[in-house]
């Protein structure tokens, strides 16, 4: 049976602002709960001032403290920024608090420009390679740093029974191998690269796979942006401000407030932003129910995986709401 994630970024409408964005954010969480999602992930976004998700750990502890049962993770933390130290601690102490919930998600994505990156890391001394990054964590989580560590003798507080869920998020195969030398589970990020190397990423993860104590087997997610509403002519309403919204998100100035339906429709583009477009409409399933079910069983049988994680950055809370409501309806998610 195929299970459904949301990964939500908590945009900003016209007229709205970050806390609401937030409190929308801990509602679509309770309603992805309520509609039989597995999995419910928040993202690492900086200096962009249209997304209110800065902080994917303290906001996951508020979710988990607002929802009963449904996964909590990150998509995903920006490793490079941090200590795997503080993560892992981050990480365990969620999971101490609400067991075999927590998904930590990981990605070496700045998640911002230039004069973010270095307002994260003007202390740092010692830059570390992410893929050292990584094992570090690995070690951390489960308590199984190598003899010979520079940090052996170290230990990630709280000790606890229970792991939190490790997950590579990627869009090649360097991500890939990170994630299958280290026994962890692959995020394949279709809504980032849609063409080709998802395959071989996927391919050469399970291929090289090493079992660990966070994973006996490999396991792969793929994510993809969605679009949903009752008719094609709806969600086509709906895709031209997905449309928009991205293409702003690419620029140089990226917005401060999702673009509304109107002002979608009132857009004129050139011809390099046309063929822009058409490139990014790749990186989204949009439609009806039943055209984005069929879309994403395809995904899922394209890259041989039973778990699809949606993003539902569609304008409007009420349109996000509906979207995830009538994809899981029509795969039943509930029965």
């Amino acid at each position: 049976m195929l299970s459904l994630n949301v990964l939500d970024y908590s945009p900003i409408d016209i007229g709205s602002n970050g806390r609401e964005a937030l409190l929308q954010t801990t509602k679509l969480a309770q309603t992805a709960e309520e509609l039989g999602y597995k999995r419910f992930w928040v993202s690492e976004h900086h200096q962009l001032l249209g997304l209110a998700g800065s902080n994917p750990e303290m906001l996951m502890m508020h979710l988990a403290a607002s929802t009963k049962k449904i996964r909590i993770g990150s998509g995903g933390v920006m490793l490079p920024h941090y200590s795997s130290y503080k993560v892992a601690e981050n990480a365990k102490l969620l999971e101490a608090l609400y067991p075999n919930r927590i998904d930590l998600g990981l990605g070496r994505a700045p998640g911002g420009n230039r004069l973010v990156t270095i307002a994260l890391n003007e202390e740092k001394s010692l830059p570390l390679s992410y893929e050292q990054q990584i094992e570090d964590l690995k070690g951390l989580l489960t308590d199984q740093l190598p003899p010979n560590h520079r940090f052996n003798g170290l230990v990630a507080t709280p000790i606890i029974e229970t792991k939190p869920e490790m997950w590579i998020l990627g869009s090649s195969t360097g991500s890939s191998s990170i994630a299958a030398s280290n026994g962890a589970g692959f995020t394949f990020a279709h809504f980032i690269n849609p063409f080709g190397d998802g395959l071989e990423a996927v391919k050469e993860y399970r291929n090289n796979f090493i079992p660990s104590t966070i994973l006996e087997k490999p396991k792969v997610m793929v994510a993809v942006f969605a679009v949903i509403a009752e008719t094609n002519k709806q969600a086509e309403e709906l895709v031209k401000a997905f449309d928009l919204w991205l293409l702003r998100s690419e620029s140089a100035n990226p917005p401060v407030y999702y673009p509304t339906l109107t002002e979608a429709a009132e857009q004129k583009y050139g011809i390099y932003e046309q063929q822009r477009i058409a490139h990014n409409r790749n990186r989204v399933v949009w439609g009806d129910p039943k055209k984005v079910k069929e879309d994403i069983e395809a995904l899922a049988d394209l890259y041989d995986t039973n778990e699809i994680t949606i993003l539902p950055n569609i304008v409007g809370f009420k349109n996000r709401k509906k979207a995830i409501s009538l994809l899981a309806n029509e795969f039943g998610l509930k029965e």
